[in-house]
């Protein structure tokens, strides 16, 4: 890994790297560069099959990616996402732990639960919201 400096240069090298066509100060998406044929198809094979594996984060940013972008410009990100992720985990010599699906949502909570509720309130309903008590597990006694 030490060909390549950072993880950008990697994907760079690859052909997953975001594309950015400029016009007059206006940035647009572009296309991916050409790279590395192969690692490029066998990421993107990868990807769209961590799309459909349920209760991992690859799998949720493949959806929520999906839902804006469509599934192409989705899969390309997740194998963009799966290259970077090889790269820490060969440079650094680690081992990966899944974050799970509802990672991005535990992380801002107050975030999340503002987009629900402005969504459910566009479809016509009053909501209020108020936090429950944390459940702890039931003593038991005997």
């Amino acid at each position: 890994m030490s060909r390549f400096p950072t993880a950008k240069h990697l994907a760079s090298w690859a052909g997953l790297c975001p594309g950015l066509r400029e016009s007059a100060g206006k940035q647009y998406s572009g296309k991916t560069r050409n790279g590395s044929v192969a690692l490029r198809s066998g990421l993107v094979e990868a990807a769209l099959a961590a799309g459909r594996a349920r209760n991992t984060s690859l799998g949720a940013r493949y959806q929520r990616l999906k839902l804006r972008r469509g599934s192409k410009r989705a899969a390309v990100a997740v194998a963009h996402t799966i290259l970077v992720i090889a790269y820490h985990l060969l440079s650094e010599q680690t081992t990966d732990r899944e974050l799970g699906s509802n990672y991005r949502d535990q992380q801002d909570r107050d975030r999340v639960s503002r987009q629900l509720k402005r969504r459910l309130e566009r479809l016509g309903y009053q909501v209020s919201l108020e936090p429950t008590e944390p459940k702890t597990p039931a003593s038991s006694t005997a």
